[in-house]
């Protein structure tokens, strides 16, 4: 019997993590062959070279696409996916994937799209039919769905919005959000374990903050979002902070700068990290008291530790969202009033009567034995469906 050859595309630390117990169902199945591309953020020492925590997970890289991030500018960006398209085409040349797999809404991914869309190689796409406002990435998302044959959501109303954009309905299949696997299945580090790992010791108050650049948006009187971020957590001196390095996207540098100059000033109680790492995140996200910034770790996997997020700004606008998310402007005021208001006893007590949107754990099982039976034969010629 054939093996069917399902290949995944990752470039970032953050969707790995999310295809991690993905990866192990299709790599344990005896009837399927998992090929491994990796690129993007992945292969970039200022992202912190995490390919090398793909490797430690022993899963094998097939293929390693250089897009040759240099720059953050929006040429340094687009000249990163001709690179991307360019060697994802030659990789698929090499590997001929029966299907190829990936997730999300990043340029990165796009660039994989585009290559096989050319080369006639049927593709899945995990969390489609979502919304982010605040970032480009909502229209690479949509571009992704147009181009897929197959699509695994994480929430029934994410269902409808791809069938909206004309998909068949029985190629759509919801089985919730990959994050809550992470959560049931993975052993998760103590906080003795954490801290020494990252040269971090815990406080009473301790915050998790990630700030993506806001793609989509103008800075408005020479103050980037990340000033405003600082200028509020300069009100709570008792806190200590773990920040995560922004996402490969324009004006990352002069983010991870910023925070970087604040480590310096507050080193006896701040942190900057590349990439923590699939399991040392998730530690962070469980043993931190507030998610602050703008990932959309803060939106689907924060709830799951029964934690509050400060959500900044409209990058995750138009997310499915828990009652646990406290959302404000890109303002200093604003942030720290936010802040307050998620370590408020009264707050906390909301947190324990929240329930996700996103499904059940189980996803990557599910995503799994349908990518294991579904029809390749006739499938590249899509016809629109009209509601």
């Amino acid at each position: 019997m054939t093996r069917r050859k399902i290949c995944v595309v990752t470039g970032t630390r953050a969707e790995y993590g999310l295809l991690y117990w993905l990866l192990k169902e299709i790599r344990q199945d005896p009837a399927l062959v998992l090929q491994l591309l990796v690129t993007g953020m992945h292969l970039a020492p200022q992202f912190g070279s995490t390919y090398k925590e793909i490797e430690t997970d022993g899963f094998i890289i097939d293929e390693r696409v250089d897009m040759q991030i240099t720059g953050d500018t929006p040429v340094d960006i687009a000249r990163s996916m001709g690179a991307g398209v360019a060697g994802c085409a030659e990789a698929f040349a090499r590997l001929r994937p029966d299907i190829l797999v990936f997730l999300g809404d990043r340029y990165e991914i796009l660039a994989a799209a585009e290559a096989a869309l050319v080369a006639k190689i049927p593709m899945a796409h995990i969390h489609g039919g979502e919304i982010t406002e605040g970032v480009f990435d909502d229209s690479i998302r949509h571009s992704l769905t147009k181009m897929a044959h197959y699509h695994f959501v994480a929430a029934e109303e994410y269902k409808k919005r791809v069938v909206q954009l004309g998909e068949q309905p029985a190629r759509v299949f919801n089985f919730g959000a990959l994050a809550l696997d992470n959560i049931s299945r993975q052993k998760l580090l103590s906080r003795d374990e954490l801290g020494p790992s990252i040269n971090y010791k815990f406080r009473g108050i301790n915050f998790l903050v990630t700030l993506h650049p806001d793609t989509l948006s103008l800075v408005q009187g020479g103050r980037e979002p990340v000033d405003h971020l600082l200028e509020a957590l300069n009100a709570f001196p008792e806190a200590g902070i773990i920040f995560t390095q922004p996402n490969a996207d324009p004006r990352n540098t002069t983010i991870t700068q910023k925070m970087g100059q604040y480590v310096h000033l507050h080193s006896h109680r701040t942190i900057l990290v590349a990439s923590l790492g699939r399991v040392g995140y998730l530690s962070a996200l469980k043993h931190c008291d507030v998610v602050i910034g703008n990932s959309s770790s803060g939106i689907i996997e924060a709830p799951m530790f029964v934690k509050p997020t400060v959500n900044i700004g409209n990058r995750q606008g138009g997310r499915l969202r828990t009652d646990s998310i406290i959302d404000c402007v890109e303002e200093s005021a604003a942030i720290k009033t936010a802040i307050e208001k998620a370590l408020s006893a009264e707050f906390k007590e909301l947190l324990c009567h929240i329930k996700s949107p996103y499904g059940e754990a189980g996803a990557s099982k599910k995503i799994k034995d349908c990518l294991k039976r579904l029809p390749l034969q006739d499938v590249l010629v899509k016809k629109f469906y009209n509601i």
